[in-house]
C-alpha cells in the first residue's frame, strides 16, 4: 500500500515538473502571437546586446503580462525595433548602437540577398544630400552591373539623378520612389557651380532578379615597368570563392608581388570568403595563425571553456573547398576604400594588419566590426530543422563582435585611409584605367611616382547618406553562414 502510494505521489510529481517546464518553455505561443514569440526568443538567446535590453531579459517570458506585451505590437517590424538596444531608425543622429539589425517577412529573399541575389535594374548608386543640412538628395552612378537592364541603356558611371519620374529625391521619399516599385525613370542632372540641374535626359529601368558577380575587375596594370595586380571586389559571396581563386591563381602565376584591392563599394558578405581573401593575400599558413577572434553575448559566453574560446577563433585556410588555395605571400597590400567599404571588408583590412603591411587609400570606411546569423522561428532557431510553416518571417540580428589577432576591434567609427582621397563628381573616372583617381593614388604609392590625378579638395562637400546595396536588402552585412559549435 506504501509503496503504491509513493509510485502515485512520484508520478504526480513527476508529472507536475513536466508541466511546469512545459508552462516556462514548451507551451506554443497562441496563434496570433506565433511572429512576435518568435522574435523575442531568438533575440533573448543570441542578441549581442541582450543584457542591455530590459524586456530582453531572461524570465520576462514567465512574467503575467508577456501575451499583453507581445500583442501589443500588430506589426513584427515594431517589436523587433523596440528590442534592439538604441536602433539607428530611433536614434539618428550620430547615438546609434545598433546599426545593422534587420528583419524580413521572407526568409527565401533573404537567403537570395545574402548570396548577392537580388531584384536590381543594375544600376549601382550613391545617395548624398546635395549639401550639408539639406534635406535635397542627389544620386551618383558608381557602376553599372553587367547583364542587367540598365547594361542596355545610356546611363553610365558618373552619371547623377536628381529625380525619379518626375518627383524631386528627398530623405522622405527616396525609398519609396527607388524601391517602392520595379521600373521607374531616372531624371539625369548636371553639377555645374553646386547646383545641380535637370538636364532633360531620362532613363527608363526595370529591375529584374539579377545575380551580381563581385569579382568586377580582375587584370594585370603594367605601368612605368612596374607589374601591378588589380582586383575590384564588390561582394563576399560563398558561391564566388573559387572564381576567386582562380583570379588569384592568375595573378600568382605572373608573379605579382605588388597587388591593389579595390573594396570601394563592398558592403560585405560571408566571414568564410573574407578569410579565404585574406589568406589569398598573405599566404605562409605553417603557424596556423590566427585571422579574427568573435565575441558573442555574456550570457552565451558565460561557462565557455578554454578550448571553447579558442573554437570561436577564425585561422587562415590553405583551400578552397578542398581545392588548394593561391596565395600572394605579400608583405604589403594597397586596398581602396570608401564610406561604403564595410563590414567583412574592413575585417580583412583588421585581419591583415597584425601580419603584413596595409596601405590604405581613400575614404573612411563604415565602422561595421559586428556581424550577423540568419534566425528562422525553427527548433534550433539557426537551422530550418523543424521550422514553423505558418509563418516565413526571418532576423539578421547581430550577434557578434569580431577582431584582429591582437584584440583589436573597436573601429565603430571607421578605420581611416593611410592616404586620404575622396571621389569627387567632376572626375569620378573610368574604374580599372590608370587615370582613375584612386587606383592612380595606389599606384603612384606603389611606384613612387607623384600622382597623376592630384584632385582640387574645394568641391563642396556631398555628406553621405546611403547606397544601393543597403537599400537593396544587403544592409552591409557579415554574417556566419555556418552556427558557431555551442549554437
Amino acid at each position: 500500500m506504501k509503496t503504491t502510494l509513493k509510485s502515485f505521489l512520484f508520478l504526480f510529481l513527476f508529472a507536475l515538473s513536466l508541466q511546469s517546464c512545459e508552462d516556462q518553455d514548451d507551451v506554443a505561443a497562441p496563434a496570433d502571437l506565433q511572429i512576435n514569440n518568435f522574435i523575442w526568443r531568438g533575440l533573448n538567446e543570441v542578441y549581442l546586446w541582450q543584457q542591455d535590453v530590459p524586456n530582453l531579459a531572461d524570465g520576462r517570458n514567465l512574467q503575467p503580462d508577456f501575451n499583453q506585451f507581445l500583442r501589443g505590437y500588430s506589426h513584427p517590424e515594431d517589436l523587433f525595433e523596440d528590442l534592439l538596444n538604441k536602433p539607428e531608425s530611433k536614434y539618428p543622429n550620430g547615438d546609434a548602437i545598433d546599426r545593422f539589425s534587420w528583419i524580413v517577412e521572407d526568409y527565401t529573399v533573404l537567403e537570395q540577398e545574402l548570396g548577392g541575389v537580388t531584384k536590381n535594374n543594375g544600376v549601382d548608386f550613391r545617395l548624398s544630400r546635395v549639401a550639408s543640412g539639406s534635406n535635397d538628395v542627389v544620386g551618383f552612378v558608381r557602376y553599372i552591373i553587367p547583364n542587367s537592364d540598365a547594361s542596355n541603356k545610356a546611363i553610365k558611371r558618373g552619371d547623377l539623378f536628381t529625380s525619379v519620374d518626375g518627383v524631386k529625391l528627398t530623405v522622405s521619399n527616396y525609398q519609396q520612389l527607388l524601391f517602392g516599385k520595379d521600373s521607374y525613370t531616372l531624371n539625369l542632372a548636371d553639377y555645374n557651380g553646386g547646383n545641380y540641374n535637370l538636364n532633360g535626359k531620362s532613363v527608363d529601368l526595370t529591375k529584374t532578379v539579377l545575380e551580381e558577380n563581385p569579382i568586377f575587375i580582375s587584370k594585370i596594370i603594367n605601368y612605368e615597368g612596374y607589374k601591378i595586380g588589380y582586383l575590384m571586389y564588390n561582394g563576399f559571396y560563398s558561391k564566388y570563392d573559387e572564381k576567386l581563386n582562380e583570379a588569384f591563381a592568375t595573378f600568382k602565376n605572373e608573379n605579382i608581388k605588388n597587388f591593389i584591392l579595390d573594396l570601394r563599394y563592398n558592403g560585405g558578405g560571408a566571414v568564410s570568403s573574407a578569410v579565404k581573401l585574406a589568406s589569398m593575400i598573405k599566404g605562409n599558413f605553417n603557424n596556423n595563425e590566427v585571422f579574427a577572434k568573435t565575441q558573442f553575448n555574456a550570457k552565451w559566453m558565460k561557462d565557455m571553456t578554454a578550448d571553447d574560446l579558442e573554437s570561436l577563433n577564425y585561422k587562415f585556410v590553405d583551400n578552397v573547398d578542398g581545392k588548394v588555395l593561391n596565395s600572394l605571400d605579400l608583405s604589403t597590400v594597397y586596398i581602396i576604400t570608401t564610406a561604403s567599404t564595410a563590414s567583412a571588408s574592413e575585417l580583412v583590412i583588421n585581419g591583415l594588419k597584425p601580419y603584413i603591411n596595409v596601405v590604405q587609400i581613400g575614404e573612411t570606411t563604415t565602422g561595421k566590426n559586428v556581424g550577423s546569423y540568419t534566425i528562422y522561428d525553427s527548433e534550433t532557431l539557426f537551422t530550418k530543422k523543424g521550422i514553423n510553416p505558418n509563418h516565413k518571417y526571418a532576423m539578421q540580428p547581430l550577434v557578434f563582435k569580431i577582431s584582429n589577432s591582437v584584440g583589436f576591434g573597436d573601429y565603430a567609427q571607421g578605420l581611416q585611409p593611410t592616404f586620404p582621397q575622396k571621389e569627387y563628381l567632376d572626375d569620378y573616372g573610368v574604374l580599372g584605367e590608370t587615370t582613375e583617381p584612386l587606383l592612380n593614388l595606389a599606384i603612384s604609392k606603389i611606384t613612387g611616382s607623384a600622382a597623376k590625378r592630384i584632385l582640387n579638395d574645394s568641391e563642396p562637400e556631398h555628406p553621405y547618406l546611403t547606397d544601393s546595396k543597403i537599400l537593396n536588402g544587403l544592409r552591409h552585412g557579415m554574417y556566419f553562414e555556418n552556427a558557431p559549435k555551442k549554437f
